[in-house]
């Protein structure tokens, strides 16, 4: 197999005046120099531990420094990175082979010894929101065999191993074993095999790269890249509109006709497959923003009881969201995947808008009054995030339930506390970024089990033995078809007891200056390595 490059309120002015005081200009047209690319992007990352949170603020962070064993193309196609091949010797035991020319910023050569440290350390890193531990669950060891021969065992059959350790972050064992979070966000320990080195990180501000001149892949095409954090949309379109910045993600949607009009510009829009969903609190007795009509706390949850779920999802109008707040950019979605990832099942469609079938569920239920509800959300993680949040607010009322609040914050705020069970019906997000739905699956669904490592971005905490069982069981089968039936399967399973009520897919957009290349990329990755200069 031959490997590939990864092509991985209101604002004020005020806001935008130290950005647009560090732009180096080149003439009238205000392109930075060639040899810089200045990226705003919506979201910060919460840590430079690349093993500390999957979110993908992190992740686009952590994949300019770091080597993964695979990586995905655009349309999410599995390909080799530091892994050249591999393969099941028995159902429980693997050989992967690594590159021979990979090496380390620091000049060493990629070991499997860095591999199977990294697999390792990925099982328990302290306070993560979003762990890394999934993907290591079932691997009883991971040794080398020699420098660039890895064997890993597991637990039981896994066929889709490197959907899991493939995706991974390999970090030199020798710089960064010991090394504590704090020593990671200052640098200490950052060494990757990835195109671009860490410089810097300015908590607030900006992150730094420049150039890995020893890379083993095509030569990155800048020396220096920043990433300016910008969560306010209007701020963002504006730095790229004046100059401040080549390249942003997180279009909003409104903005996308003007940007595509705009003399010197270009966007780059892709549909994607991010599940935008609202979570429901399923777990607990009593939650802590459920109330009965007057506020006060109710129990039992009314969010325990599969009518009230779908009474809910039958009051959010999806449709009108997906035309009226995101000018089209969504698929309206029933499920976790969109067609053409293996796992979707047709016969899984979006719930309709209903106000008349809601209030009948709630009246059996035994809620012909409502009950009282807050709902969360982040507000610079994705596009609309805090509108959405209103609007399905509005639409509860609607159908009878008394919305006591709607709370929004910031994303690096906001991701922690849903970790901690904070919220009772809270929106979040998730990216599915392997061939299959199966992981993804794993992560959002199944009973949170930090020894099992499932259940890792199960935030509200569902559990159900049965659609776990079933699960587990699909992901033995190495026979494909009866794998994706498995998966299918218990995807209707899940999606029939609600948990979360599924949204839409999101269709993701960047806007750079006319000189700039990028590769749209259903993973959502913002990465210097996926732009460059056009020709």
């Amino acid at each position: 197999m031959t490997s590939k490059l990864r092509t991985t309120a209101k604002p004020r002015l005020t806001a935008l005046l130290p950005l647009l005081a560090s732009v180096t200009w080149l003439g009238s047209a205000g392109f930075a120099q060639a040899a810089d690319l200045i990226i705003g992007t919506a979201s910060e990352p919460s840590a430079m531990d690349p093993l500390f949170s999957r979110t993908g603020p992190n992740q686009n962070i952590a994949m300019q420094i770091f080597d993964r064993l695979v990586e995905t193309d655009a349309h999410l196609r599995m390909q080799p990175a530091l892994a050249e091949s591999w393969s099941a010797v028995e159902p429980t035991t693997w050989r992967i082979n690594l590159r021979k020319d990979a090496r380390f910023q620091n000049g060493k050569p990629v070991t499997a010894d860095d591999v199977a440290f990294s697999l390792e350390r990925a099982r328990n890193v302290p306070n993560s929101p979003a762990p890394f531990s999934n993907n290591v669950s079932g691997v009883t060891s991971a040794k080398a065999i020699d420098a660039t021969t890895l064997e890993v065992k597991t637990e039981v059959p896994t066929p889709d191993l490197m959907e899991r350790v493939g995706f991974v972050y390999i970090l030199e064992r020798a710089s960064a074993e010991g090394k504590s979070l704090q020593d990671y966000n200052k640098g200490d320990g950052l060494v990757g095999s990835g195109p671009y080195k860490f410089k810097e990180w300015v908590p607030g501000d900006r992150v730094i790269l420049t150039r890995n001149e020893g890379y083993w892949g095509p030569k990155p095409a800048f020396e220096t890249v920043t990433i300016r954090f910008i969560a306010n949309d209007a701020a963002r379109v504006a730095a790229l509109r004046s100059g401040a910045v080549d390249l942003i993600d997180g279009v909003p949607p409104a903005d996308l006709p003007v940007l595509e009009k705009t003399a010197g510009l270009k966007v780059h829009v892709i549909p994607s497959a991010r599940l935008i969903y609202l979570a429901l609190d399923t777990a607990r007795e009593e939650s802590p923003f459920v109330t009965d009509k007057d506020g006060k706390p109710l129990k039992p949850n009314p969010l325990q009881d599969l009518r009230v779920r779908q009474a809910l999802a039958k009051l959010i109008n999806v449709p009108a969201i997906v035309e009226r707040l995101l000018n089209g950019a969504g698929v309206p979605a029933g499920q976790l995947v969109p067609e053409g990832v293996a796992g979707f099942d047709p016969s899984l469609k979006p719930v309709a808008n209903d106000l008349a079938g809601a209030k009948a569920l709630l009246q059996q239920a035994g809620l012909k009054d409502g009950f009282g509800i807050t709902i969360h959300s982040s507000n610079d993680r994705f596009a609309g995030d805090k509108d959405i949040a209103q609007a399905i607010g509005q639409m509860f009322s609607r159908g009878g339930i008394k919305v006591n609040g709607v709370m929004t914050q910031p994303y690096n705020v906001y991701a922690s506390a849903a970790s901690r069970q904070s919220f009772s019906a809270f929106i979040f997000s998730l990216g599915t970024t392997t061939p299959t739905a199966g992981p993804g699956m794993r992560n959002l669904f199944m009973t949170a089990d930090s020894k099992a490592g499932t259940g890792g971005f199960n935030r509200a905490r569902y559990s159900n033995p049965a659609f776990d069982k079933a699960l587990a069981e699909a992901l033995t089968q190495f026979d494909e078809a009866k794998r994706i039936a498995g998966i299918q399967a218990a995807s209707k399973m899940v999606f029939g007891d609600l948990p979360v009520i599924p949204l839409y897919w999101q269709k993701i957009a960047w806007a750079s200056k006319a000189n700039i290349t990028y590769e749209a990329n259903m993973a959502e990755d913002t990465t210097a390595a996926r732009a460059g200069l056009a020709k």
